[in-house]
């Protein structure tokens, strides 16, 4: 599988995601918003970081089910009803990545949202991963 990181000329690399990435075809799965619930779907804490590690966990364990990697992740899109709760988290959240991800770094969008629908929910990861043909 070739993956291409964009990057227009002229433009700052950004820091901890990609603009965007091109894939050669292959499997494409697609993985639903992901809480920080456990298998049972239980909440173990209620603090924005463990519940990013569990929801990434999460994502993880879907994408392994399919037979992909952490590396296969080319977009994330993570929802968030706690904004200052995830800037003061930002450096946990950060080490969390590096732990699950290392320096692999998608193309990532951070919504903002009112709330989640399962409490109490902080912060639902959803991801598309192309895996080799």
């Amino acid at each position: 599988m070739e993956t291409r990181i964009l990057l227009p000329a002229g433009w700052a690399p950004p820091i901890g995601y990609a603009n965007g990435i091109a894939v050669t075809a292959g499997r494409i799965v697609f993985i639903a918003g992901q809480v920080g619930w456990d298998a049972q779907q239980q909440f173990h804490s209620e603090a924005i970081a463990p519940q990013f590690d569990q929801a990434l966990t999460n994502v993880l364990a879907v994408l392994a089910e399919a037979g992909g990697a952490p590396g296969h992740i080319c977009r994330i899109t993570a929802y968030c009803c706690d904004k200052p709760g995830y800037l003061a988290a930002r450096r946990e959240i950060g080490a969390i990545w590096r732990k699950h991800m290392g320096a692999h770094y998608p193309a990532m969008s951070m919504i903002f949202v009112s709330d989640l629908l399962d409490a109490p929910g902080k912060i639902e990861l959803e991801a598309t991963a192309v895996l080799p043909a």
